[in-house]
């Protein structure tokens, strides 16, 4: 009996560190090329981006337009390709903190987010003042794929 537990308990420890797992940081050249701030002639480009703390619990996992894009961390960001219009972020942890804003196709878009024992505040942010920012602290973050699921504490 105690051998049965022992496997399975052993099968269950990869799924434990999975659900564990933040989001992952994308190549060093995916990074490079992000901070090239290039856009396309059909998309809104949108940076979202965290200069705030060091302290890893304090994340919030971003959704923009109903769709999850991944889990937010201290001195990362995530660029996400929209169509253009209007568009909704919200970060969920113990607030859901949102912002709303138009988009143009061809342009860029930064966003700064600030979180706070949990409490998530969106900042639009002049292009210029973002790539410094964005330069000088941050590394890109992969989007979540479709149908992943943010840890639940």
């Amino acid at each position: 009996m105690r051998a049965v537990r022992l496997r399975i308990a052993t099968a269950l420890l990869p799924v434990l560190f999975a659900a564990c797992a933040s989001t992952p940081e994308a190549a060093p050249d995916l990074d490079r090329e992000a901070k090239q701030f290039v856009t396309h002639p059909e998309d809104s480009t949108l940076y979202v981006y965290r200069t705030d703390g060091v302290n890893l619990e304090d994340d919030s996992v971003l959704w923009v337009n109903g769709r999850l894009i991944g889990a937010t961390l201290p001195h990362t960001f995530f660029r996400v390709y929209l169509n253009p219009g209007k568009q909704r972020l919200l970060g969920s942890g113990i607030d859901n903190g949102s912002l709303a804003l138009e988009t143009r196709p061809g342009e860029a878009y930064f966003v700064r987010l600030q979180v706070l024992s949990g409490h998530s505040r969106f900042e639009a942010v002049p292009a210029s003042d973002a790539h410094r920012e964005l330069q000088a602290c941050c590394v890109l973050l992969e989007n979540w794929r479709p149908g992943q699921r943010p840890l639940i504490r």
